[in-house]
């Protein structure tokens, strides 16, 4: 396969984005329909398809051999992915090993596989400028608003195309940095983390029917435990005539797109301030618009700040069977995480409070945590280790921890479990001997 040349793949991309920018101008001066996105696409080919022809008539004007055509496809591939996809990042985010990229200025590339391995990567833009005029496009044209990425906004959190979280910064280190978490797991069920080692037979059952029965979960753990992957498989137990509602600061979770599993879905997207700070949405109001919307179920992509109490009173007035995630370090660790989010929530609940509503809105807390060993076949392992069932309050949150690790790494049930005869009416069959 030949090499690309990236200035050449830039000159044709500038020249056909000049051209397509000129054909938006003139259907506004005459007043056609704007075209739409998948129309821009078609029409993009073609345009690229005209610029190729061109340079290879130039190159035999000039004396030179034009490109062959299985090179010239790759230039094609090369000026769209730049014009519409993620530019010289396109053969990682295609390679289905690849879980994770990290980037620190555009020639320190570093790559984590599946396996575990990390390997330095060719670098994805000529310049830090080239790779931040990169970002500003995913930025414009990912999610469900543009978002703008330039020194009044120096942070940018978005969905690639792919389902990949993108999160990136300039100006607060010395040259723009970002890093890609792979969705390798796009429609997911619990079978599938039964499979791979995530969750024991035995838990993966357990945890559906609390899914049927409609308990309130939190799944908790560090970044790239693997807790969206887990909330997208609890999430695909809920039964399809079920109407959901998803908030998240950046689309990440795509239940909308799988219309086959959940047919009424409407997803909300956290919305930025424009560049005179006005028009932003925050995770809170979201959803607190989420619960007028006649919602069987709302799922919050990830607890990060104020939105907390809200969701906490949402939970706790009857909207049963809603899931989340949030960053903690176990499974204990939560209650008091949420407490300090909702001390700097606008509410300024006190952690008394807080307490009791943790207490009257959370049944499970689910935590998953990636491990440094690895399983057989050499794939790092993400695995369930906890769960507890949330059991009042006496001036802190009570819980017990009913699936629990045993010394020798096996998850088994621990301590009895309170609502057994309301799981058992959904199907919960106990495999093992709880206590």
């Amino acid at each position: 396969m030949t090499a690309v040349d990236h200035q050449l793949v830039k000159r044709f991309r500038q020249d056909a984005g000049d051209r397509i920018a000129e054909q938006r101008r003139l259907d506004q001066v005459n007043g056609v329909t704007p075209m739409s996105t998948e129309d821009e696409r078609q029409y993009a080919r073609a345009v690229i398809a005209q610029i190729l022809e061109e340079h290879a008539r130039a190159e035999i004007n000039a004396g030179r051999t034009p490109l062959d055509a299985e090179t010239e496809e790759q230039y094609a591939a090369a000026v769209h992915a730049a014009l519409f996809g993620v530019g010289r990042l396109q053969p990682l985010l295609d390679d289905p090993e690849v879980e994770n990229i990290d980037i620190n200025g555009c020639d320190q590339v570093f790559v984590g596989y599946a396996d575990g391995r990390e390997v330095r990567g060719e670098p994805v833009a000529e310049t830090d400028e080239e790779l931040i005029e990169l970002i500003q496009v995913l930025g414009a044209y990912s999610g469900l608003s543009s978002r703008p990425f330039d020194s009044a906004n120096p942070q940018l959190d978005l969905r690639l195309p792919d389902g990949s979280r993108l999160s990136a910064v300039m100006d607060v280190a010395r040259r723009p940095a970002l890093s890609i978490r792979r969705a390798r797991m796009g429609k997911v069920f619990i079978s599938d983390l039964v499979g791979n080692g995530t969750l024991t037979p035995e838990l993966g059952h357990f945890l559906a029917c609390a899914v049927r029965a409609r308990k309130n979960v939190m799944i908790a753990g560090a970044t790239n435990a693997g807790k969206t992957t887990l909330l997208r498989a609890l999430a695909n137990e809920i039964p399809p005539q079920e109407r959901l509602i998803t908030v998240e600061r950046a689309l990440e979770l795509g239940l909308d797109t799988f219309p086959d599993l959940h047919p009424n879905v409407v997803a909300f997207e956290e919305r930025l301030p424009n560049s005179e700070g006005q028009g932003a949405i925050s995770m809170a109001e979201l959803v607190r618009r989420s619960l007028r919307m006649n919602p069987s179920r709302v799922i919050v992509g990830e607890v990060l700040g104020d939105e907390i109490v809200t969701m906490l009173n949402a939970m706790s007035q009857g909207n049963d069977g809603s899931l989340s995630t949030i960053h903690a370090n176990s499974s204990s660790e939560v209650f008091n995480r949420i407490s300090t989010y909702a001390l700097q929530a606008t509410e300024r609940l006190p952690i008394e409070a807080s307490q009791m509503l943790i207490a009257g809105a959370v049944n499970f807390v689910v935590f998953i945590q990636r491990r440094n060993e690895f399983q057989s076949g050499g794939r790092l392992q993400r695995m369930v280790t906890s769960v507890r069932e949330v059991n009042g309050v006496d001036g802190r949150v009570l819980s017990s921890e009913v699936f629990a690790e045993t010394p020798d790494g096996r998850v088994v049930p621990h301590a009895p479990l309170a609502c057994l005869e309301e799981l058992m009416a959904y199907g919960y069959r106990p495999s093992g001997t709880w206590g």
